[in-house]
């Protein structure tokens, strides 16, 4: 009986099978989206490469969005000055727990010539977009870390002043989902002596992306509280479409605090009401923040959130730091910085003439300072323009 391998019938299909290539599978778009929408942007801007469909799907508007919901990497990013000049850095989170800063984004876009500033800082950041302010020369910096891409902000009309001293400005970055736009708002204050001299005026500025141009707020701003003015550091907080400013009726001997929010889509204002946190008797105790994309509010030690935005009833104290007091040293906490899923939290701190970061369990009521000496801002990793 002759063998399979006499038989040339079966030589043929073999050798036919061997050098035959067979045929890859095909993914369908929608399927292709999918896969690259869970991916990190350093990987995505590589891929762009690859091919024409694939450069136009990854640099889509549509796709960016939809990145942005589904992929969530986050970032610090904080600003320093190196050989004279100043410097905006990111680096992922983890970081902080390892001490390793691998993968550092920087951006220097300031050169000798301009003088360091002790009032430049960090606005905010929403969907990737981080912005930073020159306050002493009224300059807005807009700076996605994840894609190298920044925009600066035309300079908007100031109010007719006497002098740079008698104003106050309190910057705040967020989106309206309405327009589906971004904005940065300028709370000014200043002395109209258009009606009668000393008279304080309040007043709003908007910056929109799409349009690149400031307009101001047509709706006066509430004549019975004034925001906290005294911090040029002091910003709006994003949170659920409206920007949110701790407010008093009168700093100076007024103890009961309140909150001011202006909606972005349809620029009004409202109330917002606090905690049951009784008389505050120094200014200082008392921040607003944003924490598990919540209100946030820190009274002395302890910090609270509102867990649905504008229900009173929400309000819920998550934890007290009284354990940071160190009899050696005066620590007084500025901002809760970001909370972790195993209840960890970074918090900032000032205390001894600078600013340090705190890793906190308060579960388990232990903490350990960061070599993080700067004020960084919690940024999620996006493929959002600023220039768009």
């Amino acid at each position: 009986m002759a063998s399979d391998s006499d038989d040339p019938s079966s030589s043929s299909t073999m050798e036919e099978i061997t050098l035959t290539p067979t045929p890859l599978p095909t993914l369908t778009v929608d399927l292709l989206v999918e896969i690259l929408c869970r991916l990190p942007v350093k990987l995505l801007l590589q891929l762009r490469c690859v091919c024409k469909s694939w450069n136009h799907i990854i640099s889509h508007p549509k796709f960016a969005k939809k990145h942005l919901s589904t992929t969530r990497h986050l970032h610090l990013v904080s600003h320093s000055y190196i050989s004279g000049k100043r410097t905006l850095a990111s680096y992922p989170l983890d970081s902080i727990f390892t001490g390793i800063t691998t993968n550092v984004t920087k951006f220097v876009e300031y050169n000798q010539k301009y003088p360091r500033s002790e009032l430049d800082y960090i606005v905010g950041s929403c969907h990737g977009i981080v912005c930073f302010v020159e306050y002493s020369k009224n300059v807005v910096l807009l700076w996605n870390p994840s894609i190298r891409k920044f925009k600066r902000l035309p300079p908007f009309e100031m109010p007719q002043v006497v002098t740079f001293f008698m104003f106050r400005m309190i910057y705040a970055f967020g989106y309206d989902h309405v327009t589906d736009d971004y904005k940065v708002i300028v709370a000014l204050n200043y002395e109209d002596n258009s009606v009668h001299p000393g008279v304080r005026k309040t007043e709003l500025k908007v910056y929109t992306l799409g349009t690149h141009c400031w307009k101001s707020v047509q709706e006066k701003f509430p004549c019975d509280v004034k925001l906290r003015f005294f911090d040029v550091f002091e910003s709006g907080k994003f949170v659920s479409g409206k920007i949110n400013w701790l407010a008093c009726k009168d700093w100076i001997r007024e103890k009961k605090y309140s909150i001011v929010s202006f909606d972005l889509g349809n620029e009004s204002y409202q109330s917002v009401l606090l905690p049951n946190i009784g008389e505050i008797h120094d200014r200082h105790k008392v921040v607003l923040g944003v924490l598990r994309d919540c209100l946030c509010l820190i009274v002395r030690h302890d910090v609270w959130i509102m867990k649905e935005y504008g229900n009173k009833e929400s309000w819920t104290k998550l934890f007290t730091t009284s354990y940071l007091r160190d009899p050696n040293k005066a620590y007084s906490l500025t901002k809760a910085v970001y909370i972790y899923k195993d209840d960890k939290v970074l918090l900032q701190t000032y205390g001894d003439w600078n600013s340090k970061l705190i890793v906190y369990d308060y579960r388990k009521s232990a903490f350990k300072f960061t070599k993080i000496a700067s004020s960084p801002e919690v940024c999620v990793e996006s493929l959002i323009s600023p220039c768009s």
